[in-house]
């Protein structure tokens, strides 16, 4: 069950903690005291996506804390399944709310919030005030007879969708046989003529950047050349050049070290800058002979650089090993020229798939025939227990001409709310307080089915009152002995059975409103009573019949 609940920063809400307890556990209080605001905070504990919006306006983030304690050990399995540890059979879910981000944990650990919904789908069931209003959409009632169907059902939906989709997928695959003899035979020519030039092209790893640079190297040979032809000039040409220089230099140094010892090191140092000249020099000539441009290397050159980016534009850089150019048209090459053979294939693929559909729908059928009647019956007995006193009910499954992911049926709730009437499709013939009290019943039978551990409904009530308001007490009383319920409501008959009930208030302090919720003591609970029954606070009478109606709901 929903141990303890703590909301700061949420809305109106500054700081708010509840701890629940078993049985029925009832929120009251005026129109706009913030009791939406509670089950919308909550929502956002079980990971609802919510807006920055809902944080309270002057803080930095809003925290919501769930802390369930689990005393079922089949639910225990279950969430072990889902490797959720629970220490001392307690969890603890939590969500900080963030302009623009949230950070949920279960057991301190973080989560996200598809894995907080996972976990929380089990544990908690919120009805809220507009829920019945799904049950005018016929793919909602085939929904609930499946959860009502149980386990083999799922199976069997699972089953079908999972058909579904491999008809579709060979669908698809056969959607790709359309070409004509003319059409594949032209398209294999053209196939084997981009193959052709792949393999001729015989692209080097790294061969482009070496054309490249020989490309920038051989475009700018005129002016290394004369570049070139202008150092040798200065090293070793015309009068008074560097080399003579350098030689005449060194000559001069040697005489002057052989009487000065302390300039051996430099007479060294000029020796070896005369010996690198020398070496520059020959070189620079060797270059020269070496590397005489050649026009038709030139345009050779060119041109092969040409092709490989005409290439690259049309396969990708063939070089690469992720280049999947001549694989990619190797295998439709293939697939072509083996085309008849796969066409075979694939109209067999097809054939299979639509069988495994059609099987795996007709067995969805027939567990959900199955089960309409049982499902009858048993939301009859629940309506007649919310005070539907001749009511009839009936689960109508059309066939739909073609399969779908969820089968071939589409269901169809029928019911006669009065004797004599006939048995029309629900939408038809409910009114909103009607369509919550049949909501209220599908509920009840659908928790037994799944252990869920807390219900919880947001003004399950609206649109009821008088007797229907008590046997939907009765019935809410019912269910809280074997399931904790946590309910909102605005009916005194409804409030009067709580184990335990809360007041939600709204207080105004300076310019700031806070909502805040406290457990009430059996003479607040009396008091709230009379203000929900609209009486005056000052008569004795009112009170006299609050007391009533909880002595009567013990």
């Amino acid at each position: 069950m929903l141990y303890h609940y703590h909301v700061k920063n949420f809305a109106l809400i500054e700081d708010a903690s509840v701890d629940f307890g078993p049985g029925l556990n009832v929120l009251t209080g005026e129109t706009g005291a913030g009791k939406s605001i509670m089950i919308d905070a909550l929502n956002a504990g079980m990971g609802a996506r919510t807006g920055a919006e809902m944080i309270r306006k002057g803080c930095g983030e809003a925290f919501v804390e769930l802390v369930f304690s689990l005393e079922d050990p089949v639910l225990e399995e279950a969430l072990a399944a889902l490797d959720i540890a629970c220490e001392d059979h307690m969890l603890l879910i939590s969500r900080r709310i963030f302009p623009g981000r949230s950070l949920f944990r279960i057991n301190d650990e973080t989560a996200t919030s598809a894995r907080v919904r996972q976990v929380t789908e089990l544990l908690l069931d919120i009805h809220g005030q507009h829920e019945h209003q799904s049950l005018l959409k016929p793919e909602r009632q085939l929904s609930i007879l499946d959860e009502f169907a149980g386990p083999a059902c799922a199976e069997a939906a699972e089953r079908t969708a999972r058909a579904w989709h491999a008809f579709r997928a060979a669908l698809k695959e056969r959607g790709t046989f359309t070409l004509s003899e003319e059409e594949r035979r032209r398209r294999m020519d053209f196939l084997q003529y981009e193959l052709d030039e792949i393999t001729q092209a015989a692209v080097r790893p790294g061969e482009r950047d070496e054309l490249a640079a020989r490309f920038k190297e051989m475009s700018s040979f005129g002016r290394v050349r004369d570049g070139l032809n202008r150092v040798l000039e200065y090293l070793s040409e015309g009068r008074m050049n560097a080399a003579e220089l350098l030689m005449k230099a060194s000559g001069e140094l040697s005489a002057a070290a052989r009487l000065a010892p302390a300039l051996t090191e430099a007479d060294q140092e000029l020796a070896t800058a005369q010996d690198i000249l020398s070496s520059a020099e020959h070189e620079i000539k060797a270059y020269l002979e070496e590397a005489d441009f050649d026009e038709e290397t030139f345009r050779q050159v060119e041109k092969r650089l040409d092709d490989l980016h005409r290439l690259e534009l049309k396969y990708g850089d063939l070089s690469l090993p992720s280049c999947t150019a001549r694989a990619d048209r190797e295998a439709e090459l293939e697939r072509l020229t083996d085309y008849e053979n796969r066409l075979e294939q694939a109209d067999r693929a097809v054939d299979e798939a639509r069988r495994e559909m059609e099987e795996a729908a007709a067995a969805l059928h027939r567990l959900r025939a199955e089960a309409a009647p049982q499902w009858d019956e048993a939301l009859m007995e629940g309506l007649k227990e919310l005070n539907f006193r001749a009511v009839r009910f009936r689960t109508e499954l059309e066939e739909l001409p073609e399969c779908t992911a969820g089968g071939k049926d589409r269901a169809c709730f029928t019911v006669s709310l009065n004797p004599g009437e006939d048995l029309m499709p629900l939408q038809k013939v409910a009114s909103g307080g009607e369509l919550s009290r049949i909501m209220l019943a599908i509920k009840t039978i659908l928790a037994d089915r799944d252990r869920i551990p807390t219900v919880i409904f947001d003004e399950i009530d609206t649109g009821i009152s008088g007797q229907t308001a008590q046997a939907v007490a009765r019935k809410l009383k019912a269910i809280s002995r074997y399931r904790q319920v946590i309910l909102i409501t605005h009916l005194p008959q409804i409030a009067a059975p709580a184990d335990r009930h809360y007041g939600i208030e709204k207080q105004t302090e300076g310019e700031r409103t806070f909502t805040r919720i406290r457990l009430l003591d059996e003479e607040d609970s009396v008091r709230e009573l009379v203000r929900l029954l609209g009486g005056d606070l000052q008569s004795e009478s009112v009170y006299k019949t609050a007391r009533e109606l909880k002595n009567a709901a013990r």
